[in-house]
């Protein structure tokens, strides 16, 4: 039986041929740190000003640093707790709760789906808190013994947060508050993936995460207090997010791109190796229920923008693959415009 990474990190061994990401994909451009990631206050958004620093952010670089948010930085530190406490436990004690092999909920690594596959340099445990009749909590630890309290609680907060992003911005296009979080439904989908990178002992061929957009509408991170990895791609430069310990990390996801008709970006982002420290995060991602359609806000469609994307449902799926066989996902849901009509 082949090894895990935690074994292939523990013993120093060179990744074998499945891990190494090769350099002209995609994901190898330069990296800059001249670019800052923008930091925005979100307790300001009511002000025009925070609202246009919003609109310009997502519209550029599809994310930032998130602060004013209400949690104080020694509350992330006890998630980032919880979470360690978790990934410390024997390998047998996560085994408990190892996802079935074909589903994406539980513990393990990568689900594979295409020979072509590259696979990521980490493992991670992936759990739906809501809708909250949706949880299989047979797959919640137990230990901690407050893993699931402390789950809910942040989920509940993040939520909170998010929902109040997509009414701002919403507002920041002119738009009815509700305009997007119509589209994600009443029982959208959050769902929490707690990830784990362990020391690689070749950084320079391997990745934590291949160059990858989100399937969700919104994804929000809480980086590792201390070691940074995150790279976002900007400008064709791919840039270091750094780590501010009370700063959640916001990124849009396609969906959301989708919706704004293409004004909002969703960043092409990856994750470093290191070969000295190990580094986690917590990863929420909320998602419209999968069926429900959706598709570019009509108030976003006009003659000197006409309607880029097609209505889609289930688009998770769709990303999902795509994001294993090395395509872009927008790309399938794009519609094509002959430039050279008048």
């Amino acid at each position: 039986m082949s090894k895990s990474v935690q074994e292939m990190s523990m013993d120093s061994d060179e990744p074998p041929s499945a891990y190494v990401v090769e350099r002209n994909s995609f994901g190898s451009k330069d990296s800059s740190t001249l670019i800052p990631i923008p930091i925005i206050d979100v307790s300001l958004l009511s002000s025009e000003d925070e609202q246009g620093k919003l609109r310009s952010a997502l519209s550029s670089a599809g994310c930032f640093q998130a602060i004013g948010h209400g949690m104080s930085s020694t509350y992330l530190d006890k998630i980032r707790e919880v979470a360690k406490h978790f990934f410390a436990l024997p390998v047998e004690e996560k085994q408990k709760y190892a996802r079935a092999v074909n589903e994406a909920e539980g513990y393990g690594n990568d689900r594979v789906v295409s020979k072509k596959q590259v696979l990521d340099w980490s493992y991670r445990l992936s759990l739906r808190v809501f809708p909250k009749e949706k949880r299989r909590l047979s797959l919640w630890p137990e230990n901690p013994s407050d893993f699931g309290e402390s789950l809910v609680e942040f989920s509940t907060k993040v939520k909170s947060m998010m929902d109040h992003l997509l009414r701002t911005m919403a507002r920041s296009l002119n738009l009815e508050e509700g305009s997007f979080l119509s589209q994600f439904g009443e029982q959208s989908s959050l769902v929490a993936r707690f990830n784990f990178y362990p020391p690689c002992s070749r950084p320079d061929l391997v990745l934590g995460v291949k160059p990858h957009t989100d399937r969700s509408g919104i994804t929000v991170l809480l980086q590792d207090r201390e070691v940074e990895g995150l790279q976002v791609l900007v400008d064709d430069k791919w840039v270091n997010v750094p780590t501010i310990p009370d700063a959640l990390v916001v990124n849009l996801g396609d969906q959301m791109q989708i919706m704004s008709n293409g004004i909002f970006k969703s960043p092409m982002h990856r994750v470093l190796t290191n070969t000295e420290r190990l580094r986690m995060s917590v990863a929420m991602f909320n998602e419209p229920e999968p069926e429900n359609e959706i598709g570019p806000v009509e108030g976003l469609i006009n003659e000197t923008r006409p309607r880029l994307y097609r209505n889609v449902n289930n688009y998770g799926d769709i990303n999902y693959r795509c994001y294993q066989e090395g395509k872009i996902a927008l790309e399938t849901v794009q519609i094509a415009h002959n430039s050279d009509k008048k």
